[in-house]
């Protein structure tokens, strides 16, 4: 063996060692593969949220997959079910970053699933990607580690319940909400909104997650006289709170947000749920009546999953897509900061499923601050305030 051909050899060996100690740099970035986590609720009350959104997200990047992945690096989706419990959710999120060490997390469901992961996540620096929680903690204070990418509980709740409120000519104002960081934001946003019209709420109610009966602070709303009742509620909480209302002829404006905008409400409850309000961003595709230009996706979604997509679903396949962006524009050389410094350039416009436009800043990780307002009329969710009405 040569003198030239030892160097020659010395120096690829220097090399790989070299190339291997930059992608051992950034956790869960080889070769060949990016490894993705996201905490979801499989099995406990929003396990209707947490499969649809797993799916929309695996469903965006299968596509991201079949062209290759990103700079050649194909994308793997780890999912544990937190079972919408906190507890389980640290549990998770040690498994996700430690044992299986992902690059990111991303759309995460729940807003205390989230912060009771978020310490896990920061002390691996693993990046905690549009979660599906609309606390402003997921965007607040600014932190390379956080990127959300709808407006906060707070943020939608305020406007739309002083909007209604004056709509509706309503005398009396009240909340029955989840006794939690996602109830509590709902209230302080409805405490906020109904401030900036003069009025205060007359009557507070909670309840602790994981609640079945709500027969006695709906009674307490109705002998406060309350005509208008935003609900800080989630799938079968809001169905159980209307339904009391309906049988005891209760019957003041009900408005939500987000968390309750969902098919599974006049799905499960029916007649009754007729007349109720929630905050929104996309629509739910109802198969006959989707614009063609989503019939395409739509039909990709059934024949992956055997179903047919909701709302949550187009929020999966979202967070996904984002992130597949940011990915590709951050380049080859992938770690937490070249993610952070792609998505602060990021600017997305409004897509084929009515999201509004996205874009961020170094001081800015929210991508968007606007909402819609839906009303269930004859048992199907319908626009009635656009995101440029809102506000006014």
């Amino acid at each position: 063996m040569t003198f030239a051909t030892t160097t020659r050899q010395l120096i690829a060996t220097a090399a790989l060692l070299a190339c291997g100690s930059a992608f051992a740099q950034a956790q869960g970035v080889s070769r060949d593969e990016i490894l993705i986590g996201t905490l979801q609720d499989l099995s406990g009350p929003l396990a209707g949220y947490g499969k649809d959104l797993r799916n929309g997200m695996l469903q965006r990047i299968n596509e991201a997959n079949q062209k290759g992945g990103v700079h050649g690096r194909r994308l793997r989706l780890l999912v544990e079910d937190t079972g919408y419990d906190p507890r389980r959710a640290v549990l998770a999120a040690q498994k996700l970053v430690n044992q299986d060490k992902v690059f990111v997390m991303a759309g995460s469901l729940g807003t205390g699933v989230n912060n009771a992961a978020l310490p896990v996540q920061m002390q691996r620096n693993v990046m905690n990607f549009f979660p599906a929680a609309l606390s402003r903690d997921m965007y607040e204070p600014v932190n390379k580690l956080k990127f959300a990418f709808i407006s906060s509980y707070y943020e939608q709740i305020a406007p739309a319940s002083a909007r209604l409120y004056r709509e509706k000519k309503a005398g009396k104002p009240c909340i029955i909400y989840q006794d939690d960081e996602y109830g509590l934001e709902i209230l302080r946003g409805t405490e906020a909104g109904l401030k900036s019209v003069g009025v205060e709420l007359v009557e507070k109610t909670s309840f602790k997650r994981g609640a079945t009966e709500f027969s006695s602070q709906v009674a307490r709303m109705k002998a406060a006289g309350c005509d208008f009742v935003v609900t800080g509620t989630l799938i079968r909480e809001t169905v159980g709170t209307i339904n009391e209302a309906r049988r005891i002829d209760f019957n003041p404006t009900f408005l939500g947000a987000f968390g309750t905008y969902t098919d599974l409400i006049h799905k499960l409850g029916g007649k009754p749920m007729d007349g109720f309000y929630s905050t929104m961003t996309v629509q739910h595709p109802y198969e006959d009546t989707a614009p063609e230009n989503l019939k395409p996706w739509m039909a990709s979604y059934r024949s992956q999953f055997n179903e047919p997509p909701t709302a949550y679903s187009i929020y999966g396949y979202v967070i996904a897509d984002r992130l597949v962006q940011a990915m590709d524009k951050a380049g080859a050389n992938l770690d937490t900061d070249a993610l952070a410094r792609a998505i602060e350039g990021l600017r997305t416009p409004v897509d084929m499923f009515g999201m509004p436009e996205m874009s961020f800043g170094p001081d800015r990780h929210l991508a968007s601050n606007k909402a819609r307002l839906s009303q269930i009329q004859d048992g199907r969710w319908k626009v009635v305030l656009d995101y440029d009405q809102m506000a006014k």
